[in-house]
């Protein structure tokens, strides 16, 4: 089956989920040398936009998603990935998953998960700049 990359300027979302328990774990996006190495490899592969460049989850901290199962949505413009994640979390700020706030009908964001790792441990006492290189 071919993909669309056609609509997002050659970018696919990619929603990343715990193939055991269901739990959506992130959203990024790939190009089709992503997806390609995504397939070759059996551990996601995503398109950085802010580095235009590909970049392996993982790479950094070592918190590996491997790959169980692809599926693609019915205009086939994005994919789902169950995975298997190695590691105590996903989410660069420490994480189990990047969705760990809730909103409030007023827009207040409220933590509701909690903390697995600290992140300075994994990406360094310069967290921010190594957290934006590592998109």
């Amino acid at each position: 089956m071919d993909l669309d990359f056609t609509k997002l300027g050659g970018l696919l979302p990619a929603i990343i989920q715990d193939a055991q328990s269901g739990e959506v774990l992130m959203l990024g996006f790939m190009n089709e040398e992503a997806y390609a190495a995504t397939k070759s490899s059996g551990e996601v592969t995503f398109f950085s936009r802010s580095r235009n460049k590909l970049w392996r989850k993982g790479e950094q901290s070592g918190h590996v998603l491997r790959v169980r199962e692809m599926r693609v949505d019915c205009d086939v413009d994005a994919l789902l990935i169950r995975v298997e994640a190695l590691g105590p979390g996903v989410c660069h700020e420490g994480y189990r998953s990047c969705f760990f706030r809730r909103l409030s009908d007023g827009g207040a964001a409220e933590v509701v998960e909690e903390r697995m790792f600290d992140p300075k441990a994994v990406y360094g006492a310069n967290q921010n700049q190594k957290i934006k290189d590592a998109r």
